[in-house]
């Protein structure tokens, strides 16, 4: 439930646009990296103070600045400052709750974003909150911890690949945009074979302990719903929006990025059926084993019926039984038991009822 549930007691009472951390704090440290490039420049370097971005702010390169760790409030004060951020779009970096949206601030452009990653031993997705700003000529983006999907948008920018370097700070916010959404397509693959292996486990060999990973599938489930499905409304606010920093060229890019999240929201509603599904699988599978088990039960009882009434009769104490007195009687019921026996267990074999 942690990944659903973040304490908001530390903001009761405080007004709007008071910076509070709200959610974990991931590093020791906050890390501040930049990126400043144009078609013929290119600079990278981790900075230690956010005031070192102020001699980039006036180029007209495209500035990137990037923050690992939100939990220091001072940093993101005074990126605020810096960058003239409103105190409420602060307010949201540090909520780490947010639902994926954007809003227009006419000089800037807010999006909120959420970052997945597939953690193979314990078979959960973790989820990490992303806010991006985008400006006329710089793009800001926040993370709750070091470590991302934006190392090849970095790669093509070192490398000049592509036509990232010729664009402007629109088309940057575009390929982070789309380096988390391409990411949950590797999120869903690895999903889709954790339910396949589900799928043949609750067949085979259900158990007790497959009740708990069913549910844990469902919250996962759940999760990747929570963190996609607003995309939908995000990706449709930027292509409806007539705000000059996005231009008709990155408008083309966005609406791909669009039907991708479609399909990846397709994808996930056919997950979730399956999942519900493996629920329903798992009762039925555990019915038939019960009924298999009391189907064995019930022929070995109506087996042993007419045995023990044979033995019933011959344990009466009368006197005048002729049987009693046979030389062969003990041997004719012993044989007549187990012919008994015999004769109904093939007759069920031919009913196939064994």
């Amino acid at each position: 439930m942690k990944k659903f549930i973040k304490k908001r007691s530390g903001k009761t009472g405080m007004d709007p646009g008071s910076l509070v951390h709200i959610g974990n704090r991931n590093m020791d440290r906050t890390r501040i990296s930049l990126i400043d490039y144009g078609d013929k420049d290119f600079s990278e370097k981790v900075i230690k103070k956010v005031e070192e971005s102020l001699p980039f702010k006036e180029r007209p390169t495209v500035t990137w600045l990037n923050v690992d760790g939100i939990h220091d409030i001072h940093v993101i004060e005074d990126v605020g400052k810096i960058f003239d951020i409103h105190p409420l779009i602060l307010e949201d970096i540090l909520n780490t709750d947010q639902r994926p949206k954007t809003e227009d601030f006419e000089k800037y452009i807010f999006i909120v974003l959420k970052m997945l990653s597939f953690d193979d031993e314990k078979k959960e997705i973790n989820s990490e909150q992303v806010s991006i700003i985008l400006g006329s000529n710089f793009v800001l983006s926040f993370q709750e911890k070091e470590g991302d999907v934006f190392e090849h948008v970095r790669e093509r920018i070192r490398k000049s690949k592509g036509r990232i370097r010729k664009m402007g700070s629109d088309y940057l916010a575009y390929s982070l945009i789309d380096a988390v959404i391409d990411n949950y397509f590797l999120i869903l693959e690895k999903v889709g074979e954790y339910i396949e292996n589900l799928e043949d486990e609750v067949l085979k060999n259900p158990s007790p302990k497959t009740t708990e990973v069913l549910h844990e599938m469902k919250k996962e489930m759940l999760l990747l719903r929570k963190s996609v499905w607003p995309l939908r409304e995000l990706l449709s606010g930027l292509l409806r929006s007539e705000s000059p920093l996005i231009s008709k060229n990155t408008n083309v890019y966005l609406r791909d990025v669009y039907d991708h999240t479609i399909q990846i929201i397709d994808t996930i509603e056919n997950y979730r059926d399956m999942s519900a599904g493996l629920v329903d699988l798992y009762l039925s599978s555990i019915s038939n084993r019960m009924n298999e088990v009391m189907k064995v039960l019930t022929i070995i009882a109506t087996i042993f019926i007419p045995l023990t009434f044979v033995a019933g009769v011959y344990g009466m104490n009368f006197e005048y039984m002729p049987e009693l007195e046979w030389w062969w009687g003990y041997y004719a019921v012993w044989i007549l038991m187990i012919s008994l026996g015999i004769s109904m267990f093939f007759y069920f074999r031919k009913k196939k009822w064994l």
